[in-house]
């Protein structure tokens, strides 16, 4: 590479890592206050929380990494635009073609580094993140350990602890269980403890009182106990077989076995192959947003009033590059055999690219004719 090249591969990489740093912050935490606080009020652990935005973290990457490269190549060419770096490297000789080489290499690297998340860390991170969330979910223990508030783990169930002692005596239980229409059954006890068995968690309530209400007779049955073990086990339902879904497979996997895996998991070969094809076009769509953000504000010449109207015409042109993109989807997804109209695209962002590379490099050329 040129001296040139590299100067200007490391802007863009540099303000690459910094709009990607800001809008990784943002999306983070934005979730991170929805995440804390479902976690927060499940009785999760700090450590929990932290786990689940370190899994959740992949995906937003992935999410913020298009429009950070688009930002980085505007934000770069403007400036080199402004102190007239550009007007001089033209001056030299160099064609909007030969001035986009860095920018396409900018885009291949981050291409490359996309390609590792949609293909390794996306999956493997989303698929933990899923397994992780069904065993908070699952795991009644944690959410009803909450003092001073009425729980509700299921539908018709009433939990309520009054204190949790450093032991992990539960002082004043209250337990309403109305589940069952005909009978609607209440204890309340002094003290308490959870206890693990091997047929799961047992609620021992000491020193309390039963009251069994039956809708049907209008009879309320009351009953004074020393000592009552609850299976609150049966507060949530039973774990379903796990089952494996697109999003989780590798891509190798999708592309080789995609009616076996269609097959598996109920998705249709439209769905697996729009998945399959999507982690390739998906990362080569950073290149075309590259490229267009530097080919748009190429066209105009020096301006007092800046390049505003070229940034807000790139903008405009990957807007419609990714609706392109929305609408290549449903055609795949209702039949498969359609899969290469995954990747218009990135041949449409490619090709406009190219369109306004010919026209900054023709710029009398194209005044003459409109002229005549």
């Amino acid at each position: 590479m040129s001296r040139f090249d590299r100067y200007m591969l490391s802007q863009l990489l540099i303000l690459f890592s910094f709009f990607a740093l800001v809008l990784v912050s943002v999306y983070w935490v934005n979730r991170a206050v929805v995440l804390f606080d479902q976690l927060i009020a499940n009785g999760q652990s700090a450590w929990v929380f932290l786990e689940f935005s370190t899994l959740s973290l992949p995906n937003v990457i992935r999410l913020v990494i298009p429009m950070s490269a688009f930002a980085a190549s505007v934000y770069v060419t403007n400036r080199l635009s402004s102190e007239s770096e550009l007007t001089v490297m033209q001056a030299t000789g160099f064609s909007p073609w030969r001035l986009a080489r860095p920018v396409l290499l900018f885009g291949v690297i981050v291409t490359l580094m996309m390609s590792v998340l949609m293909h390794v860390l996306v999956p493997v991170s989303t698929e933990q993140l899923t397994s992780r969330q069904k065993e908070v979910t699952e795991n009644i223990t944690a959410r009803l350990l909450t003092e001073g508030t009425f729980l509700h783990p299921t539908t018709g169930v009433t939990f309520y602890i009054r204190e949790i002692t450093p032991a992990g005596v539960l002082k004043d239980v209250f337990l309403s269980d109305r589940r069952n229409k005909a009978e609607v059954s209440t204890y309340s006890a002094s003290e308490s403890y959870l206890v693990n068995t091997d047929t799961g968690p047992k609620l021992v309530m000491v020193d309390g009182l039963s009251q069994v209400m039956l809708t049907s007779e209008n009879r309320l049955f009351t009953t004074n106990f020393s000592d009552f073990t609850y299976d609150i086990s049966g507060l949530i339902g039973k774990s379903e077989t796990k089952k494996r879904r697109i999003e989780y497979i590798p891509t190798a996997e999708l592309l080789r076995d995609a009616a076996e895996i269609s097959q598996e998991t109920g998705a249709s070969m439209g769905a697996v192959m729009e998945e399959a094809h999507g982690r390739f076009n998906r990362p080569m769509m950073v290149i075309s947003a590259a490229l267009v953000g530097f080919a748009t504000l190429l066209l105009g010449g020096y301006s007092r009033f800046g390049v505003w109207r070229q940034i807000v015409i790139a903008f405009v042109v990957l807007v419609l590059v990714e609706m392109s993109r929305s609408a290549t989807i449903d055609p795949v997804l209702e039949d498969a055999s359609k899969w290469p109209l995954i990747y218009a695209p990135t041949v449409l962002g490619l090709c406009l690219s190219a369109a306004l590379l010919w026209l900054a490099a023709h710029p009398l050329h194209i005044r003459r004719r409109i002229a005549s």
